[in-house]
């Protein structure tokens, strides 16, 4: 006889949400063992973040019931969640930046002693907790705003642990890390597996689903679709069960030579500080992927072209005329759009409105009042056009789920009739529908003749998406790659080696 499985550390039945009247989660089933990775998956909008928020004590359910441990819960607030066992690690971290790691993993709860707190103790404490989960290199009495973005990960992972956590919620925990960090996650998930800590992972990142998951249960419109056990099931049938359609048809055709334009953006020997002897053209009508490495100088080619950072070598020139690209506002009036890859640091206002947000580029070109009105009408014509899934373009943009947040950039810049777009990691932390719809917009702006620069750390995407790639490398262009160009290929000129050939 097999043995019986585990007594759930987490079980959720019936779980049930409503935001004025909208229908957020229905009938929501879920459970955790101890020391089991269960994924959540699904699209931006599918109701994940809010069965997150009920289970860490944010939200309280409409219907339903959450045990956990043995007993039927309700949570007054995360405090509460917390006290049970329940940690959750945000996407966008919750630590002091000024204060040491220490002095964050016991933040609210520092131990005492003789009526003053126990800094050495603290210390102590907190040494040994790191040492649990495998992390000896991270000091705590260093300061957190000094720490690189894996070991404040490791910080909040501790700051969970203190508070004895059984149940751990990882919020998209790669989304800011780079690919040698990822690696490094991974064997901290496997330590928190083997103390029998049991971990919801949110991820859009479906390799890393397969690589650490056990069961994966998949939410759509805020309904359970499926749960499976990870090894029976294929990212094909994820993705069909999440968005109805086949992960071969993620991208849209490529643009056949005829259809691509003159020279729009011609760099010669261009460089700054980041750059140097960049060579590179624009066409209409073209998608041009831009690869490398993090550190590569891909960023700093898009925000050298919109003039965050301008060339102050080389020469540029727009449509065979000569230009100095000195600041953002130059750019713009250009004709040059960017969408950054810090959506939420530089690409939104958070606290502002859709309509707000959607009118940040107009507002800064067009100083003058005349005109305001049909602006502001093509504007929410255009919001209509990009299918926004919210309550309307007077809600607070940082409501909105990051594909959609996304959706109001890329109207803010249509706009304004952009001739040059420049896209930054343009589906990074966003949902594989909402990466659907973004793929088939910047492929329509192409096609109507704009010129499309696209940087991805996604291979995939790079390849799928790309007229051409040029590879970046230490600042400059390490080569050019044509359509159908291999992963290989593009890693070679990334990194600096040669691919063997076979006769």
């Amino acid at each position: 006889m097999s043995d019986p499985p585990p007594t759930p550390l987490l079980t959720l039945r019936g779980i049930g949400k409503s935001f004025l009247g909208v229908r957020v989660l229905d009938d929501v089933d879920l459970d955790v063992a101890p020391g089991e990775v269960h994924a959540v998956v699904g699209e931006n909008g599918a109701g994940k973040s809010t069965l997150m928020k009920i289970v860490s004590g944010g939200y309280a359910p409409d219907g339903g019931t959450v045990e956990f441990a043995g007993a039927t819960r309700t949570f007054r607030g995360p405090r509460d969640a917390q006290r049970a066992g329940i940690g959750i690690i945000h996407q966008e971290f919750n630590l002091l930046p000024e204060r040491t790691v220490a002095e964050n993993v016991y933040l609210g709860h520092e131990p005492v002693r003789r009526g003053l707190v126990d800094r050495r103790g603290m210390v102590e404490r907190t040494t040994r907790l790191l040492a649990s989960i495998g992390e000896t290199t991270l000091p705590a009495d260093a300061r957190v705003g000094q720490l690189g973005v894996a070991q404040q990960q490791v910080v909040e992972i501790a700051k969970a642990l203190a508070l004895d956590a059984r149940l751990l919620i990882m919020d998209e925990p790669t989304a800011a890390l780079a690919d040698h960090e990822v690696e490094l996650l991974y064997g901290l998930v496997r330590r928190l597996q083997e103390r029998g800590i049991g971990l919801l992972y949110v991820s859009h990142r479906l390799a890393e689903v397969f690589d650490l998951s056990s069961r994966i249960t998949v939410l759509k419109d805020g309904r359970r679709v499926t749960t499976v056990d990870t090894e029976s099931t294929t990212a094909d049938e994820l993705v069909r069960h999440m968005v109805g359609r086949e992960l071969s048809s993620y991208y849209p055709d490529r643009a056949a030579p005829e259809d691509r334009g003159p020279v729009r953006l011609n760099l010669r020997d261009a460089g700054n500080r980041k750059l140097r002897d960049v060579n590179l053209q624009l066409r209409a009508g073209e998608v041009l992927g831009i690869g490398g490495l993090q550190g590569s100088g891909r960023s700093a080619l898009a925000r050298a072209i919109f003039g965050v950072s301008p060339f102050t070598t080389g020469d540029v020139t727009l449509d065979d005329r000569p230009v100095r690209l000195r600041s953002p506002r130059t750019a713009m009036r250009a004709g040059i759009a960017y969408v950054t890859e810090d959506r939420k640091g530089e690409g939104i206002v958070p606290r502002q409105s859709v309509l707000d947000n959607a009118l940040l580029a107009s507002r800064a070109v067009f100083a003058a009042r005349s005109g305001r009105p049909a602006r502001t009408a093509r504007v929410r014509e255009l919001l209509a056009a990009v299918e926004i899934r919210g309550a309307g373009d007077d809600q607070e943009i940082r409501f909105l789920s990051g594909g959609n947040q996304q959706k109001v950039v890329l109207a803010r810049w249509l706009a304004l009739n952009p001739r040059i777009l420049l896209f930054d990691e343009p589906t990074r932390g966003i949902d594989v529908g909402a990466k659907s719809a973004i793929h088939d917009l910047v492929r329509r702006l192409a096609r109507d003749g704009a010129a499309v620069l696209m940087i991805s750390s996604d291979l995939p995407e790079l390849l799928g998406m790309s007229d051409r790639i040029v590879v970046m490398r230490d600042g400059h262009v390490a080569g050019e790659l044509p359509a159908g160009a291999t992963e290989e290929e593009v890693v070679a000129l990334a990194v600096g080696t040669a691919l063997e050939t076979t006769a």
